[in-house]
């Protein structure tokens, strides 16, 4: 499953290559419209009897390779804040239902991981929480809401990304926890996924020193054959993450790492280095009898089986997901100071923070009759921590735990800049709504964990 450059669609690739699938990012990306002619370009690629698998990194927040095109969705702790798996399943569904209407049939969310919160630097709000029973139930919810759309979704990172100190963009990340602990905490969301019947997951590249040390769990038979497979009982789609990360491409090249993670257990190579590289070096792994046939017809079977599977799901029409996405923001919004009634801000407001976010603010104030500017309630939109910020009212609009620490007097969390979140937010600002959501992590020097 390759990825390509610029907007003309890839269509020889697809054939020349006989892909399975292509992933789509906002660099490939002008329009609506372009998307869906594209899409049905890429579908008459190659005469084959099943779908192709086409896919996209959607899952809300920070990571929205098709935000232009699609609704976009606040980050996936909005779920564990609100604590609705019903309204996760109908945001999914809806977006899902977009991704549909362009062309696409898969989506690479949602994130199973489990945060560890501050010290976690890649996964963070991708996660909904660092509650492993709590993170298990809005991936169940978000899994079910993108089927009911029809749509293939890949749990990711599996055994987990959200606990460990490294990126896996730029090294190889060391797991250094116990299987006991793996099992406690990190496996727990995929594990009772596969119990449900979860249906496809993506493997990480960590180094998983308990089970397979020095290897990329991607590449590793003992965590994808052994762990994943035989003692969680998971027999459906392995996708690997993007083999182009310096956690692979390290040590590995793109013949080696495309032969090995098809060794290993998986069926979906995604984004290989070199993907005529990779695929000659699947092609002569075969004939040197390095790999088996039946390894690469078990691998494809099981994506044209789960494609076919999707397909001929009933999926309703398309149409917007904002209002899944207003209600979700509206269930989530915290506050974490001890003011949990009435208005917080007066007749004035003055924000402050990063541009995009200050005027994504104003707008959701002025269209409620908030009036903005100068000598006016300090509302700081915080996405990272800043001590030094003078607020009346400090409001995290990515990770929570930004607000350790401040001085504000009120003390909200949003997990999201979308039109839906900072709607949500002024309608607690002004006292209209109540802040029903509960912080889903532990922020430090912040006893409340929500109204």
């Amino acid at each position: 499953m390759a990825d390509w450059s610029g907007t003309r669609p890839p269509v020889e690739m697809v054939r020349d290559l006989h892909l399975g699938g292509v992933i789509w990012f906002s660099g490939n990306i002008t329009s609506a419209d372009q998307v869906r002619r594209a899409n049905r370009a890429l579908r008459r690629a190659d005469d084959r009897p099943w779908p192709l698998l086409v896919g996209v990194d959607q899952e809300g927040g920070l990571v929205e390779r098709a935000g232009g095109v699609v609704t976009g969705l606040p980050s996936f702790m909005t779920g564990g804040a609100a604590r609705r798996p019903e309204l996760t399943r109908a945001a999914t569904a809806a977006t899902g239902r977009e991704l549909r209407g362009l062309g696409f049939t898969a989506n690479f969310a949602p994130v199973a991981d489990v945060t560890v919160g501050a010290a976690d630097p890649t996964i963070g709000t991708r996660a909904a929480s660092s509650d492993p029973a709590l993170v298990a139930e809005q991936v169940l919810a978000a899994a079910r809401g993108y089927a009911d759309a029809g749509l293939v979704s890949t749990l990711k990172h599996f055994p987990g990304h959200g606990s460990v100190r490294e990126d896996s963009h730029v090294t190889l990340p060391v797991q250094p926890r116990s299987l006991a602990q793996l099992q406690g905490r990190d496996l727990v969301p995929f594990r009772d996924a596969v119990a449900a019947g979860s249906s496809s997951v993506m493997v990480g590249h960590l180094d998983v020193r308990a089970v397979d040390p020095g290897v990329p769990a991607s590449l590793s038979r003992d965590v994808v054959t052994g762990l994943l497979r035989t003692d969680l009982g998971f027999d459906g789609l392995v996708v690997t993450d993007s083999l182009a990360m310096t956690a692979v491409t390290r040590s590995y090249g793109p013949a080696r790492a495309a032969v090995r993670a098809l060794r290993a257990g998986a069926d979906v190579l995604l984004m290989p280095a070199d993907p005529v590289v990779a695929r000659n070096g699947i092609v002569a792994a075969v004939r040197r009898g390095d790999l088996t046939r039946r390894r690469l017809e078990q691998a494809a079977a099981r994506q044209v089986a789960l494609l076919l599977h999707h397909r001929d799901a009933r999926g309703a029409p398309p149409g917007s997901a904002r209002p899944q996405a207003l209600a979700w923001s509206r269930a989530a919004v915290t506050v974490l100071s001890r003011t949990c009634q009435g208005r917080l801000v007066g007749r004035r407001v003055q924000p402050v923070g990063d541009r995009d976010v200050v005027a994504a603010f104003t707008a959701a104030a002025r269209s409620a009759g908030l009036r903005v500017g100068p000598r006016g309630t300090r509302v700081a939109l915080l996405r990272s921590a800043s001590r030094s910020v003078r607020a009346d009212v400090a409001v995290a609009v990515g990770a929570p735990w930004v607000l350790a620490g401040s001085s504000a007097r009120h003390l909200v969390a949003t997990y999201g800049t979308t039109p839906g979140a900072m709607r949500a937010l002024v309608e607690v600002l002004l006292g209209r709504r109540p802040a029903p959501g509960r912080v889903p992590v532990e922020v430090a020097d912040v006893p409340a964990r929500g109204c």
